[in-house]
């Protein structure tokens, strides 16, 4: 995972972005960024707790910007405080002179009995996946709505398309995150700016070892044996993880870094599985399109599509 793919890493970009990662300590956003950077890309890595917790991983990124001379910056954000948004983009426009891509990476799954979390750690669950991308969204879009051009990729799951028993609190965060993108979609179509999903499957990032399982054991109890199978379901994905040939992170990345430099009509929605693997979302998400242009046809918002 500490490894670029020779796609990425092997040409500077003549057009380079100003490019804003959230969730960037880490997993696909660490990735994504050193990928987006090596290209020649101007790129903005934030994260939460910069000077304490996640110093190292800060201190991992500087390193690579130092030692390749890329364009990467490290800068703190909480994606679940207005406050540390507001001042975070205000500053990166003011000091960048524009905002070309926002990338909404940020993300945390639940991973338990569903009863058993409180509507407080559901609230939690959401503030990440679902209100973060949200706040990040309305930051940045006065910056781009001025240029006339943006793109904005907000990074699902597969499991913001099909729901996975256990998951349910994950399932309903990205669910509504994937709502929200698409409608997006359609509403800053007329005005140059994109946005896009992107889907993947199972991949070894830090998720499933950070997965926090709910506090309350006597709900958890009260389901016997069934309240054991999210632990069982864990163990499986990360023995996939640690096998041999665990499933390639940078393939998501590939996906991404192809999305933003991309120049003729993005599609909607891109989904990254892991080789071998088919859940079934492509023909989930073709039949839905379908459906969804009738839909807005019907409605006569036909230019929106």
């Amino acid at each position: 995972m500490n490894t670029l793919s020779k796609e990425n890493s092997d040409s500077k970009n003549s057009h380079p972005k100003t490019i804003v990662i959230t969730g960037s300590s880490s997993g696909f956003g660490a990735l994504t960024a050193k990928a987006l950077a090596a290209k020649g890309h101007n790129v903005i890595a934030t994260m939460r707790d910069a000077g304490t917790r996640n110093i190292a991983f800060k201190a991992e990124l500087e390193a690579f910007a130092k030692q390749g001379g890329y364009k990467l910056e490290v800068v703190e954000l909480d994606v679940t405080s207005d406050n540390s948004v507001k001042t975070a983009i205000a500053a990166i426009a003011k000091s960048h002179g524009r905002i070309d891509v926002l990338l909404n990476n940020a993300g945390v799954m639940n991973v338990g009995v569903t009863e058993a979390y409180s509507s407080a750690e559901l609230q939690a669950q959401f503030e990440v996946n679902t209100f973060g991308p949200a706040r990040m969204i309305r930051a940045v879009l006065p910056t781009m709505r001025a240029q006339r051009s943006g793109l904005i990729v907000s990074v699902t799951s597969l499991a913001g398309r099909v729901v996975f028993p256990f998951f349910g609190a994950y399932n309903a965060s990205k669910f509504a995150l994937e709502a929200l993108a698409e409608a997006y979609r359609y509403e800053l179509s007329g005005l140059g700016i994109d946005s896009v999903i992107v889907e993947p499957g199972p991949f070894g990032t830090s998720l499933l070892t950070r997965s926090p399982a709910p506090r309350d054991q006597n709900i958890v109890d009260a389901y016997g044996d069934i309240g054991k199978i999210p632990d069982a379901m864990k163990a499986g994905f990360q023995s996939m993880y640690d096998s041999p040939e665990p499933p390639r992170v940078e393939d998501v990345t590939d996906a991404i870094v192809k999305l933003i430099e991309q120049t003729d009509k993005r599609p909607l929605r891109t989904v990254v599985m892991p080789k071998g693997m088919d859940f079934g979302v492509e023909k989930l998400n073709q039949g839905v399109s379908e459906i969804q242009n009738a839909l807005l046809k019907t409605m006569q918002f036909d230019s929106m599509i």
